[in-house]
């Protein structure tokens, strides 16, 4: 009988990712530690941006300072922190490995700028009240600025309690969302260089229903507490996110990775940064193939962006209550998290690039729906629900694309690649979209017309990409080009 044991357990399946070699409960332990660090990254992602939605939304501040405050500027940092600190992690080679050096930095800082961006009202206020004329800082200020009627003007409105909020807000808006493009740019590599490539969409899978459960708990039990515990809630979840994703840092292991390229250490550093924009620029964007992949993932991406933007106002614009709203968004995701495993294993079996298409096709009618018809709180909830099933389905299955298409030695800087092709557009898009929603009397069902159009774009880039997938092996025999 020992020796059936012995050799039962010689025999047992192991998995492989790089140089790390698992059994199968080392497998289920990695994947628990990366799912437990999941459960707090999603945490922060369905609470802070719905949250800051709700802060800068109640402050009355009009669709385009929301758009460029929520969207464009995190997108602009992305354009150019993300590819930096990509290429520096790639490159990396340390006693913790090429990633988790990075979240370990970055995972406090988001902490913090959660819990800053909780205490903005309270910052505000009592930075409003030095403001005014009748304090000391105050009156040295309106003496200072206050020099004729537009002069008089700019301290009003620059000491008024919108604006010191708005301020207070940026502030640690800057500090979360720098904090968190760090952590996003080198994330995903982690994912690539611990988790088998078999089980890719299987594990996005799991990933995203963990991500589902804490946006039905958050909205079902939470978000109606949003306007009365606004700052509680924050620092919850900052206190909640640094200690639980750090945690994770600690347990999950790396592997060994071959030698970086070496540098040129006879040139100046001026010159080795030149060297690398122009090797960085070279390999990521001189391919057509990996541009079409670069603008499908970009388009992609956006296609639900112009819905999700502007959910909140488009809700409150139909008549819809946010308690209402916050329990057919649960709706939404407890759907989804029915089908994220089953959207995840079609991935492995079917490959990523065809789930995409189905979901971006299915989203296209979807939208071109709601374009016109979701005018009534009835009608918003159906589309919304539908909207977030498609966004789902689209999500999990794009989720390992780039695992499956990008080579897998610098996967971090064709990621990050990506990313300044999708912050460029972003970028453009959210202000071009808040302008639109202005200009046409706060109508909000033009965000559907906006996804169609992305979802066209991105249908038929899909196309080109899935031609260089075929002719470069298809799902058998697939090598990503060097």
């Amino acid at each position: 009988m020992n020796n059936r044991i012995k050799q039962a357990w010689k025999s047992e399946k192991t998995w492989r990712a790089g140089s790390l070699v698992y059994t199968t409960p080392a497998l289920v332990a990695v994947f628990f530690w990366l799912l437990f660090g999941d459960f707090s990254w999603s945490m922060r992602d369905r609470s802070v941006g719905p949250m800051s939605q709700w802060f800068l939304s109640n402050l009355g501040v009009s669709n385009i300072v929301f758009a460029l405050l929520i969207s464009t500027f995190p997108a602009l940092i992305g354009l150019f922190l993300g590819p930096i600190i990509s290429v520096k992690s790639d490159r990396h080679r340390g006693r913790r490995g090429r990633r988790i050096p990075f979240l370990l930095v970055s995972t406090p800082l988001a902490a913090l700028g959660m819990i800053g961006i909780g205490l903005s009202p309270v910052i505000a206020g009592q930075l409003h009240a030095l403001l005014q004329p009748g304090s000391g800082i105050g009156a040295a200020l309106h003496g200072l600025m206050a020099q004729g009627p537009a002069g008089q003007r700019a301290f009003e409105f620059l000491s008024s309690e919108t604006a010191v909020s708005v301020a207070c807000f940026a502030v640690f808006w800057s500090i979360f969302e720098i904090a968190t493009i760090v952590a996003q740019s080198v994330f995903g590599g982690l994912l690539n260089d611990v988790v088998p490539r078999e089980l890719l969409g299987r594990f996005f899978g799991l990933f995203r229903a963990v991500s589902l459960v804490d946006g039905m708990v958050f909205n079902f039990w939470i978000m109606g507490w949003v306007p009365t515990h606004f700052t509680v809630i924050l620092i919850i979840v900052g206190l909640t996110y640094g200690t639980a994703f750090l945690w994770m840092c600690f347990k999950v292991r790396e592997g060994t990775y071959p030698p970086p390229e070496p540098l040129d250490n006879s040139q100046s550093p001026l010159v080795q940064a030149a060297t690398g924009v122009r090797v960085y620029f070279r390999e990521s964007f001189s391919n057509p193939y990996y541009l079409s992949i670069f603008l499908l993932i970009a388009a992609g991406n956006l296609v639900f962006a112009p819905v999700n933007l502007f959910a909140i106002p488009f809700a409150k614009s139909v008549g819809v209550d946010m308690a209402v709203y916050g329990k057919f968004l649960t709706l939404t995701y407890f759907i989804s998290l029915c089908l994220s495993y089953f959207i995840g294993w079609m991935a492995d079996i079917f490959h990523p690039l065809r789930v995409v298409m189905a979901a971006l096709a299915g989203y296209l009618l979807l939208s071109l729906y709601g374009a016109y018809h979701a005018t009534t709180p009835g009608a918003f909830l159906v589309v919304w629900v539908l909207h977030g099933v498609l966004g789902g389905c689209y999500a999990t299955g794009a989720a390992s694309l780039g695992q499956k298409l990008f080579p897998r030695s610098k996967f971090a800087q064709f990621a990050s690649a990506a990313g300044i092709v999708g912050s460029l557009a972003s970028s453009s898009l959210a202000p071009l979209m808040g302008l639109v929603i202005d200009h046409t009397g706060n109508t909000y069902r033009h965000t559907f017309a906006g996804g169609a159009l992305l979802a066209i774009l991105a249908l038929s880039a899909s196309v080109f990409v899935y031609r260089g997938f075929v002719k470069l092996g298809g799902p058998r025999n697939y090598t990503a080009p060097e």
